[in-house]
């Protein structure tokens, strides 16, 4: 028997060695049997990929329903700005790829938490007194998502728990749950334009409580938080030494009326790690550029948390590095006029769905203030025929080909979410459509009260 000392890279003195054991057989060296092993297939998908669930796909896929052959399908459930080619990006945005792609200079490798000088370009273009930020300060991602897990993963140990908005976007879930991480769902209030019911918040906190979730403006709300409110939600962050991974992709996506308070800024002493990126604002969801900023004003997140950082995103090599080339540019030149014509449309169909929608016996909408959402309250007792809203959507996809997501997916039954960035012909015939439909099925206060006698 042959004994071979393999060297594995260590630290210290000594690197660790492996003792491998290999039988001579003639011209052949193969390994030893494993005493009482017998050799089978046994291939089995991951606990991780077990845990891993998204419940909008869940409940969509589940949906065998077909649409109305004598209507065209109208899609009012993806929230990609893209989908229907009214809201191009800025033409400043895509000269600065096209230049940085023939250059050439951006076709390797990246530094796997992005490139100094694009996090130097992110640093300055969010920096105010308030929240300050260096270079240092900011992680680049493949998008908003990676930047969530990133940040999930570095404040959160599995059996830890997370305190995530009711509705709320599903993705917090699926990554909190693949990773061991229990989820508590604090109320939003859709009376007070979807405020946090703060006393359900802190009631919710306990020793093994890691992080709170604040997604603001909020998908699927469309609903953005007063300053005085902010502050409120810090003072319970505050109390309970709790950090704040704050979702802001939608930041500065608010309308004329209305104004966005990142809360970093109102912070003096919570951490937070801030996520965004260019899908929303710059409609660009596909070019996969995200950001974590890291807001750390007393020092509490120290080195720890910035290190753990960095390690994290070296398991992977970071986001596209043609549109880091481009960031720069993307961030300091696209025209201010961009981002108003932007707003100034999705102003217009939100107040166009919201009318249509209120006027509707059966339907309470709830007024957005920003973001490309709108939620619709389904008055149940007035639609006995169906169970649910999943039922209620699925109903309207096959009668009047108009596909809306049941707020199921966010886990909040009996609403359902429309996304307002379609072209404004789309919205009105939509909610037309829907219209009909709740004419056809509505049941007023008597009608309610023959069929249950009937039963």
């Amino acid at each position: 028997m042959d004994s071979y000392l393999i060297q594995v890279n260590g630290h210290g003195d000594h690197a660790p060695m492996l003792d491998v054991n290999l039988k001579n057989t003639g011209n052949i060296i193969s390994p030893g049997k494993v005493k009482g092993r017998k050799p089978r297939w046994a291939v089995r998908a991951s606990e991780m990929s077990k845990k891993t669930f998204n419940p909008v796909r869940a409940i969509v896929d589940s949906m065998k329903v077909e649409p109305n052959p004598k209507k065209a399908m109208i899609s009012l459930s993806l929230g990609d700005p893209t989908v229907f080619g009214n809201l191009p990006t800025n033409d400043e945005v895509t000269r600065a790829v096209k230049e940085v792609l023939d250059s050439g200079q951006y076709n390797g490798y990246a530094p796997s938490v992005g490139y100094q000088s694009c996090r130097e370009a992110v640093a300055a273009y969010y920096n105010c007194p308030e929240a300050p930020l260096k270079a240092q300060d900011v992680i680049l991602t493949s998008g908003c998502s990676q930047a969530i897990e990133l940040a999930l993963a570095v404040l959160v140990n599995p059996g830890q728990n997370i305190l995530v908005p009711r509705p709320g976007f599903s993705l917090y879930k699926t990554l909190a749950l693949s990773m061991g991480i229990e989820v508590k769902l604090y109320n939003l209030l859709p009376d007070k334009a979807w405020e946090i019911d703060l006393e359900h918040l802190e009631s919710l906190v306990d020793e093994k409580t890691a992080c709170l979730i604040v997604n603001n403006p909020s998908n699927p709300c469309g609903s953005v938080f007063s300053k005085s409110h902010l502050q409120e939600i810090l003072a319970v962050a505050s109390r309970q030494c709790v950090p704040i991974l704050a979702d802001e992709i939608y930041g500065d996506m608010v309308f004329a009326d209305c104004k966005y308070e990142p809360i970093a800024t109102l912070s003096t002493n919570v951490p937070i790690l801030s996520c965004g990126g260019l899908a929303k604002r710059w409609l660009v969801p596909g070019w996969r550029m995200g950001w974590i900023l890291i807001h750390d004003r007393r020092d509490i997140f120290g080195n720890e948390i910035r290190d753990g950082l960095v390690r994290l995103s070296q398991r992977i090599l970071g986001p596209c590095t043609i549109v880091q080339g481009a960031l720069e540019r993307i961030l300091h030149r696209t025209p201010p006029e961009f981002y108003h014509n932007t707003l100034s449309m999705l102003k217009s169909n939100a107040d166009l769905c919201y009318a249509a929608l209120a006027a509707i016996p059966g339907l309470q909408p709830v007024r957005p203030a920003g973001a490309m959402y709108l939620m619709v309250e389904i008055e149940m007792e007035h639609f006995p025929e169906f169970e649910n809203d999943v039922e209620f959507t699925e109903r309207l996809i096959s009668e009047q080909s108009v596909f809306c997501l049941p707020a199921t997916c966010f886990e909040y039954p009996n609403f359902f979410r429309v996304v307002i960035t379609v072209p404004e012909e789309m919205i009105l015939e939509a909610c037309g459509r829907i219209q009909e439909f709740c004419e056809m099925h509505y049941q007023g206060a008597e009608g309610t009260q023959d069929l249950e006698c009937d039963k």
